[in-house]
């Protein structure tokens, strides 16, 4: 090996925010892209529906980009490539599940026509580009999640993914500790990177089997009523769950929601979910049945407007009504961001006289990440040289830096890295390597980049109105052809401030007057001026601060 070979990490995501995961690993100058996934918008970004990484670097760095390699199937992680696989014309490597629902994605964006789908198993080692890619077990809320083991030159870099360690599954598929712990024994750990999401909690997260247990209490207390569970699509364990328990209360099951619809057909068709024959009916069926033999399991969880669950709540679902009686069950913990609209349907549905569970009323979810004591476990078990919390808000990944500290990493190989960051691993350890464009791509339906620009209107729009003057000029006569008309939406509303607006017209005919008598002739300069004057009266006779949009025809 030589001493001039190193291997450099690029974190395009996921570092300092739930979202967007993304990195690079470099071996020789050759990429393997881990993840790339979205992030869903926060309440200050009006109007956008997804947030991606910034892709200024991959597509710089093209032809050095070897493939896509995936630690599991959440949109989190997957979600962006559909935007990313425009430009870059690579294999995805991942489990047959993750593929499959990364697959609908990008098939929906039009760029599924090239892209070629590796799927690999358990414990699987491939050559991908510079390295080899070993593919770990691990346990989280998506079947078939691994950690990344990538075998360089400078030894393993070792990726968790997300994960825990579940003692008891519900698929009866462990987290790979031994094979771990076989690595550090062998060739060593020389940096680890790790799920940092629950990196405040103390203890262990329970087993996801433990929502089992809840959710046949809550089907045995509801018999005779009718059933809607809404969790994550992309949660076949818990789907699993919910069906095992609607089926020993003797109940059909019909879903709600395309992902539900597609992912349900997607898990029985890769044998990751069991339902016995008969179970499951169409939605447009459940009306004939009994109440106490219907079970539906919906989308909507985190309460997003046009999902399944928020149209049940406000009566506009053409499938499901929700009556006086029912029982509906949000078997999934607000996403940060999110609480103000899973409240909102709560309410909704109470107000339709539903009964809700959720998890401020009983234990109908757990957590798919560890806690600080599956954490200790994973540092204990792989005896990392050097540590890079990712996955997390900022705070997260000092908690986790921190627990890596206290059990044993040396303090100088722990590094606290955000969006951007690139770290080199070479003979002398882990150190810093510069950093590469990381910000926000916004996307707004089909548009991507929408801007911070774009962004800032949206917000002054939203917070202040907007108030627009029209005003017509005869240039060689240097006078105005008429009142300059004002237009206002969100400002004043118009016919209770007629006075205001007659005044707001007469400031900027009076500055365009004054304007063309001084020799201004120019419509940019007139421009400017009408925008000075109607800003000035409309800051002194409200305080306020709309976005003012001046337009001046010349004749």
């Amino acid at each position: 090996m030589s001493e001039r070979s190193f291997v450099r990490v690029v974190f395009l995501g996921g570092l300092g925010e739930i979202g967007r995961n993304c990195a690079c690993v470099e071996v020789d100058g050759r990429i393997v892209v881990l993840d790339c996934g979205v992030m869903f918008p926060d309440p200050d970004m009006p109007g956008v529906d997804l947030v991606l990484p910034d892709f200024t670097y991959l597509r710089e760095n093209a032809h050095r980009v070897e493939a896509v390699v995936l630690t599991h199937g959440h949109e989190d992680h997957t979600g962006g490539l559909a935007y990313l696989l425009r430009d870059l014309d690579v294999p995805v490597y991942g489990s047959e599940i993750s593929l499959g629902l990364a697959r609908t994605r990008i098939e929906e964006a039009g760029a599924g026509r090239r892209t070629r789908y590796i799927a690999v198993g358990d414990g699987e080692r491939r050559v991908i580009g510079p390295c080899e890619v070993e593919f770990i077990p691990v346990t989280h809320s998506v079947p078939c999640s691994f950690a990344l083991a990538f075998h360089t030159p400078r030894g393993v870099v070792l990726h968790s993914g997300d994960f825990k360690i579940d003692l008891e599954p519900v698929d009866g598929r462990l987290t790979d500790l031994a094979r771990i712990g076989a690595i550090a024994s062998g060739e060593g750990v020389a940096l680890l990177l790790s799920d940092s999401t629950n990196a405040e909690e103390p203890g262990f997260t329970p087993s996801e089997s433990t929502v089992g247990v809840t959710m046949a209490r809550v089907f045995a207390a509801s018999a005779g009523r009718r059933m809607v569970v809404a969790c994550f699509a992309s949660h076949i364990h818990r789907v699993q769950q919910v069906i095992d328990a609607a089926v020993a209360s003797g109940r059909k099951v019909a879903t709600l929601g395309r992902s539900m619809a597609k992912n349900v057909d997607l898990a029985q068709r890769l044998g990751l979910l069991a339902v016995p024959s008969g179970t499951l009916v169409e939605i447009e069926d459940v009306d004939r049945l009994p109440p106490g033999d219907v079970c539906v399991i919906s989308t909507g969880s985190q309460g997003e407007p046009m999902s399944a669950l928020s149209l049940m709540a406000t009566g506009d679902n053409k499938w499901f009504q929700v009556a006086d009686g029912d029982v509906v069950v949000i078997s999934a913990h607000p996403i940060p961001g999110n609480e103000w609209s899973v409240g909102r349907v709560i309410d909704e549905l109470h107000r339709r006289g539903a009964q809700v569970v959720h998890t401020g009323t009983d234990s109908v979810h757990v957590s798919g990440h560890a806690r600080q004591g599956e954490l200790r476990t994973l540092l204990a078990v792989a005896k990392p040289r050097a540590f890079v919390p990712v996955h997390g808000e900022y705070r997260h990944l000092v908690h986790h830096a921190e627990l890596a500290r206290r059990m044993g990493v040396a303090a100088d190989q722990v590094l606290l890295c955000e969006d951007g960051d690139a770290v080199r691993l070479d003979e002398t350890g882990l150190r810093r390597d510069g950093t590469v464009p990381a910000g926000y791509l916004y996307v707004d339906g089909t548009v991507g980049d929408v801007g911070h620009g774009v962004l800032r209107d949206r917000r002054q729009l939203a917070e202040e109105g907007v108030v627009m003057v029209v005003a017509t000029v005869d240039l060689q006569r240097k006078a105005l052809t008429g009142a300059p008309q004002i237009e206002t939406k969100g400002w004043v509303h118009a016919p209770e401030a007629e006075d205001l607006l007659g005044d707001a017209s007469n400031a900027v005919a009076e500055a365009l007057a004054d304007a063309m008598r001084e020799g201004a002739h120019d419509v940019e300069v007139l421009t400017r001026h009408a925008r000075r004057a109607l800003g000035r009266l409309v800051n002194e006779r409200t305080r306020r601060r709309p976005m003012i949009v001046p337009v001046v025809i010349a004749v």
